[in-house]
């Protein structure tokens, strides 16, 4: 069993659930709990955990510069889906997906942010030999 997760921070939970609810299920995510107007969360199969919550101090929701949550997805074309269903549920676009080679030869990866302004990459390894 994994405990590892990350927290995000959200201003509107149920916009956010519309986004999340679209994006986590095209990743194999599944809605693991739910606590309305407090909080809610997906499991990656992995076991790696996404909350997505009201700040517990009160205070608005921040993003932080640099901070990007990685979520593997099985293929370039889960990628791909992934990033659509972001786009299409509230997302913003930090980065259509494709190949990044800075990242390494096999690295194939797209960017959105989720309604809050929150950065995630939906991340895959492909095989360049064959491509």
């Amino acid at each position: 069993m994994t405990n590892e997760y990350i927290t995000l921070g959200s201003s509107d939970l149920e916009r956010s659930h519309v986004y999340y609810d679209a994006v986590m299920p095209v990743l194999g995510a599944t809605l693991e709990a739910d606590y309305p107007g407090m909080t809610f969360c997906y499991k990656m199969p992995s076991g790696f955990r996404i909350w997505v919550s009201k700040p517990q101090n009160g205070e608005p929701p921040a993003c932080g510069n640099g901070h990007t949550a990685g979520l593997y997805a099985d293929s370039a074309d889960t990628v791909d889906r992934a990033h659509r269903a972001a786009l299409a549920h509230g997302g913003s676009d930090e980065g259509a997906p494709g190949p990044r080679p800075i990242y390494g030869p096999e690295f194939y990866g797209g960017y959105a942010r989720d309604p809050d302004g929150n950065k995630m990459s939906f991340v895959t390894y492909v095989d360049t030999a064959s491509a």
